[in-house]
Order: structure tokens, then sequence, then C-alpha cells
């Protein structure tokens, strides 16, 4: 069922949200919160579709706020939606003029009581997110670094003015390489001398790994440029040989510990609706990411020369071996003769004059 109205109100948009529940048959509500999406005109239906297929794996209430700031009249419309494929509810508001300056004064009417609120901004998001009215309402906020040309100052910001509940979508796709990586070292407990990630230029996911590994490990990580898509392979040097993580194609990932074989790894390349679910299930405080903003914020700081692996860093035992087997392998055999010592005489020779005939006299 979908509801339009104009030029209206708060209380309307509730009054119709009640109604058409009662329409479709289900007065219950039995969403477990609200996700707020700010959003622009030419984007908001991607992420209305998104909203709702994460919605499948957790009903809510989805309000998109479409902002028009400007100097015309202020005026609200909306498009309410229940049912019609839509998991739970959905609301589009238009805010025009100077209401979309004060957008937390139309949404905090139409939250549900007594249940979590996400807000999600795809389109980059606000340095500071706890700062913004809407983000002050929410105990998850969601932004997307990727959106935005400058990822890295804006990690800075948010380093600084980080709350409980921020998180961003770059850190959501680590989730499945971040998994993979510290299985890789619970199989094969070794010591990790650098590692090294490789990404396309100026992705935000390769810049976060970075980071997350030198503050796990305590080592250097050295950033490498590939052709893509995002994030293509991830190794930890250890003396027994690299621990990689290979995905070329942006779909299948391969593998590789040493002593053991090669294996094929499903890593798919996740779309927003799949992100979304993600942060929804988890609505508690991330440390990890905390604490990786913070060492993000100081490898920014530190010189170049402090991100770059040395060869003995990247060397280990099985390839000092290796190169030992083939520089022996390559050198020329010597074949050295052993000369009598002078005023001795040879086996050979010494036979040789006992068998020669006396002269006569």
């Amino acid at each position: 069922m979908i509801i339009d109205l104009t030029d209206t109100t708060s209380s309307q948009i509730a009054s119709a949200l009640l109604k058409a529940r009662r329409n479709a048959g289900s007065p219950a509500m039995g969403m477990i919160g609200t996700i707020v999406v700010v959003v622009d005109e030419a984007s908001h239906h991607d992420a209305l579709k998104a909203a709702n297929e994460a919605g499948r794996e957790h009903p809510s209430r989805v309000l998109v706020a479409i902002l028009r700031p400007g100097r015309g009249a202020s005026g609200l419309d909306a498009e309410v939606r229940v049912g019609e494929g839509v998991p739970g509810e959905a609301v589009l508001l238009r805010l025009h003029g100077e209401l979309a300056k004060v957008p937390q004064s139309v949404i905090t009417p139409l939250l549900l009581p007594d249940s979590p609120v996400i807000v999600w901004w795809p389109g980059g998001g606000p340095k500071v997110p706890h700062d913004d009215p809407l983000g002050h309402l929410a105990r998850r906020r969601v932004t997307d670094a990727a959106a935005t040309r400058r990822a890295a100052v804006d990690f800075t910001a948010r380093a600084e003015g980080y709350a409980p509940g921020d998180t961003d979508f770059a850190w959501s796709r680590l989730t499945p390489w971040r998994a993979l990586m510290a299985a890789a070292l619970d199989q094969f407990p070794t010591e990790v001398t650098g590692a090294e990630v490789v990404s396309a230029k100026g992705n935000a996911s390769a810049d976060l790994m970075s980071a997350w590994l030198q503050s796990r490990l305590d080592i250097p990580v050295e950033q490498k440029v590939s052709r893509g898509p995002g994030l293509t392979a991830i190794r930890l040097f250890t003396p027994a040989g690299p621990i990689a993580l290979t995905r070329p194609d942006g779909a299948i990932a391969t593998f590789s510990i040493p002593g053991q074989p090669d294996r094929p790894v499903a890593l798919k390349r996740r779309g927003t609706a799949e992100l979304l679910s993600e942060e929804l299930r988890r609505l508690d405080p991330d440390d990890v990411y905390a604490q990786t903003l913070l060492c993000l914020v100081e490898r920014e700081k530190a010189p170049e020369s402090a991100k770059k692996l040395t060869a003995a860093q990247r060397s280990s035992t099985q390839t000092a071996v290796k190169k030992a087997a083939a520089a022996t392998a390559k050198a020329p055999v010597k074949t050295t003769t052993k000369k009598p010592a002078p005023g001795k005489k040879t086996a050979a020779k010494s036979a040789a004059s006992k068998k020669k005939p006396a002269k006569k006299a």
C-alpha cells in the first residue's frame, strides 16, 4: 500500500502509517528498530532498495530523508509504503527550505519507541557523525568513506571525533579478509616480520587494513597499487615464507600458507544490502575500529620511509635456502691435482725404476 502526502506534518505521517498497517491486516508491530537514511534525490532509489533488502533479515521502519535546503518556502512531502514487497515500513520524506536544516524535528516523532536507531549516510556522511543532529539520535552511525574523494582526511576527522557506535562501510568490507588472516595465524602460528597490502589506487579499505595489521601485529605495513577491483592481495612475511590471500578478479581468492597446498576461497565483493545487514547484527561499540582509526592517523603522519619494507623484512629462511641452492647449482666445479713434494718420488716412478735392467759395466 502506498500513500502520498503533500505539504504534510509528522503527525499526519504517523496516522498514515497506522492506517496502512490496519489495511494490510497487521496492526501489531514486529519491527526491531528504525533505519534513518540521509541521501540526495539522485541516489535515494538505490538506498531505499538496499535498506528494504536488509529489512528482510531485520524488519525495520525505514525513514529516507531527502534534504533540499534553499531559499524557497519550507515544506514536507511524504510517501508511505507498507506491503508492496517492503518487509517493514518505508517512508520517503522530502524536506524543503529551512526545514531541511533541522531534519531531526521531522524524524524524531516518527522513530519507533524503545528501539535502536541506525543512521546511514550513503553519500559519505559528515566529518564527525556524532555531532550531526540526526547522528546524535542514533545508537549506530554508518558512513561510507568510499563515496568521498578524500577518505584519509575524513578518517582523520572521524578519529578525532570518534564516539561509540561510529562505523564505516570501508571497515565492514574488510570483515571476511580480517577473519581469514586471523585464521591463518591460528593455523600457522609464527613470527610476522612485515606485511603488504595491494589494492586499487585510493581504496579506503586498504588504508584501514594496513592500519589494522600494524596495530594488531606491531609490524611495518607497505601499501602497493594494482588495477583492482578493490582489495586484491594481502601478504604476511614470516621466516617460513609468506602467508598470502590473493583475489585478482573480485570473486575467488587463493589462500596460501607455507608448507600447505593453495586453497581457493569464495571472497566475492559484497553489495550495499549485505554490508548494511552486517551493521544491523551488532549494535555495540566497535573498539577495534576505534583503535584502527588512531593507528591510521599515526600512519598518515609517519614519513614514507617508515611505510616501506626492507629486503630483510621480506626475506625468509625458505627463500634463503632456495637462493643458496640455486647459487650452488650454478657454480662451476673445479678439479685440482695434487703435486708431489720436491725430493720425493711417487709410487709409480719408484715402480718403473725397479723394472729397468741394470747397466753393463
